[in-house]
């Protein structure tokens, strides 16, 4: 629990701080928290407890003095996706379908805290990762349109509500109330938006709560909030169905890996900045927690906000203490006076929603990717169709998958290197990078710029006999030289074997160059020690090559020895 370390060490310097901190964060917490709720699927009020909980919790449980925990626009989607068509139009089965998920979704981040697997989140590369954040982004952005403009729609998939806008605006059926209100608010929150400091989306939605319950425009179509119930959010136990159980853990499953993801990196860019270390697993564990007691107190996946944080950290906050300041404001505006919030339209909210997402949306880097590296680019398009086109979940698993798959590859088919000798040049070079180079009769210098395992085993045996097929002399030996090989597995050692034995009937010598001792101590752990004793392994690729000048008469004066 840091903190309570937190606690038994604050400073009383800090305390003005914090609490100025809190306030300003309040202004953030209440718009966003309704804002991102209505955005996935629920009322208003789920937002505001999946405000107030996490922050409390987290406090105590998690690492970092400045991390920001709530609803999260990213998540706001992913919850959309699942829970909505499940609930089939039950307003209390959604409600309970959102709450497990975020049971499930925090007892999955613990588990990768326990078992110290916080790694993982570092396997999904930027290029997959800008491809399913952006294409989450346009789901909500679409999604939030019809608020924003005044209209209703049945439409599950984004081209089918794309249609439903067009053909809406070009029937004139929006509402021009809902539509001038929802436009004035997104460009005031976009103004704004440049002043960090200025608690923009509370104004905004202040100014828009005002006009609209001093003209009744409730009273001309346009949309509000509506009572919220009074108090504070209260233990619940959600109860699922079998059926229901296997979409929700592989909802679970992808919100946990993003939420991870995000809450890592946003973690790591403070810790940095404040020069302090956090452990992946303890930010990880603090994220698990909080999203448990979330789900058993009426609330909804959380993770860490990349735009609240920034807000807490102008304002001065110095420690965990802004956050509960913030939440304790939150839970007495839900004690005391919920209707304060009865006029504010849902136009607003949307229009809150899409100004936050925009800053999702990753364009400038993408650029740079594609001008650097284009299949990277096209790897981040696929992803994004990905969840554009079959939804959320099923795009994320695509990107998991891709994820995967571009690991493997990387791995299946790497590169690999016939080494030689360049004058007025230390070291073995590649040939194919220095044409000038020459090459020692008899002898191949075969570099391998992988691990060996099973996936690329085959290859490897392959490209070695390939080379001695091609080489302009008649080899006697072959050094692999193997500093970029971290690992073997049992697969590749049975290559090595069998490698060896058409090498020998070849008259023809395996040796290694600059192994690593771990590599080298697996080699002996799969029994290859008899077979491939000391005097096969070289420190150094020179001492390799002088050990076959030394055993082999060959014609061979190198540019050092050269007088």
């Amino acid at each position: 629990m840091p903190g309570l370390y937190t606690l038994l060490n604050y400073r009383r310097q800090w305390l003005r701080h914090d609490l100025a901190a809190g306030l300003v964060l309040t202004t953030v917490l209440i718009p966003i928290g309704i804002g991102y709720s209505v955005a996935a699927g629920l009322p208003g009020i789920y937002g505001l407890y999946a405000t107030i909980i996490p922050l409390l919790v987290y406090a105590i449980f998690g690492p970092s003095r400045l991390m920001v925990i709530g609803p999260d626009s990213a998540l706001a989607g992913i919850i959309f996706a699942i829970i909505v068509p499940m609930a089939a139009g039950n307003p209390e089965r959604l409600i309970t379908l959102a709450s497990t998920l975020a049971i499930f979704s925090g007892l999955i981040i613990i588990l990768v805290s326990l078992l110290k697997l916080g790694f993982i989140t570092e396997l999904i590369s930027k290029p997959i990762r800008y491809g399913y954040m952006n294409g989450i982004a346009l789901t909500v952005l679409v999604g939030q349109t019809p608020a924003l403009i005044g209209i209703s729609t049945d439409a599950s998939d984004i081209f089918a509500k794309l249609q439903a806008i067009w053909l809406s605006l070009l029937k004139t059926e929006t509402n021009k109330l809902s539509l001038l209100i929802g436009l004035a608010s997104l460009i005031l929150l976009l103004i704004i938006k440049r002043f960090r400091r200025f608690p923009g989306p509370l104004v905004v939605l202040t100014l828009a709560t005002i006009v609209v319950a001093y003209f009744e425009l409730d009273r001309h179509g346009v949309t509000i909030l509506g009572n919220l119930p009074g108090g504070l959010p209260s233990f619940t136990i959600p109860v699922i169905s079998y059926d229901d159980l296997i979409p929700l853990l592989l909802g679970a499953g992808a919100i946990a890996l993003l939420s991870s993801s995000q809450t890592s990196i946003l973690s790591r860019t403070y810790a940095a900045k404040y020069n302090r270390y956090i452990n992946p697993n303890k930010e990880f564990f603090g994220l698990g927690i909080a999203n448990l007691f979330t789900g058993f107190f009426q609330g909804f996946p959380i993770s860490s906000s990349a735009s609240r944080t920034p807000v807490s950290e102008a304002a001065g906050s110095k420690t965990q203490l802004a956050c509960i300041t913030g939440a304790i404001i939150v839970g007495s505006l839900l004690l005391w006076a919920p209707d304060l919030l009865y006029f504010l339209p849902a136009p607003t909210l949307a229009a809150v929603v899409i100004t936050s997402i925009i800053s999702i949306f990753e364009f400038k880097d993408l650029k740079r990717i594609y001008r650097i590296q284009p299949w990277e680019f096209w790897l981040s398009m696929v992803c994004f169709a990905g969840v554009a086109v079959f939804g959320v979940l099923p795009g994320i698993g695509i990107a998991v998958a891709i994820a995967i798959l571009e690991y493997l590859w990387n791995g299946w088919r790497p590169h690999y290197a016939i080494l030689g000798r360049v004058d007025h040049l230390k070291g073995y070079h590649d040939i194919s990078r220095h044409p000038t180079a020459r090459l020692i009769p008899g002898l191949v210098l075969f570099r391998w710029d992988a691990p060996l395992f099973f996936a690329n085993a085959e290859l490897f045996h392959h490209c070695v006999l390939d080379t001695i097929a091609k080489s302009l002399h008649p080899v006697q030996r072959v050094v692999i030289t193997s500093e970029p090989v971290t690992s073997v597995d049992v697969t590749s050692a049975d290559m090595l074997i069998e490698l060896d034995e058409q090498l020998k009937a070849a008259g023809i010598e395996l040796c290694f160059a600059e192994m690593k001792d771990p590599v080298r101590d697996k080699l002996r752990k799969f029994g290859l020690s008899a077979r491939f004793g000391n005097e096969r392994f070289f420190p150094t690729i020179g001492q390799a090559v002088n050990g076959y000048l030394n055993a082999y008469i060959v014609e061979w004066i190198d540019w050092e020895d050269k007088v």
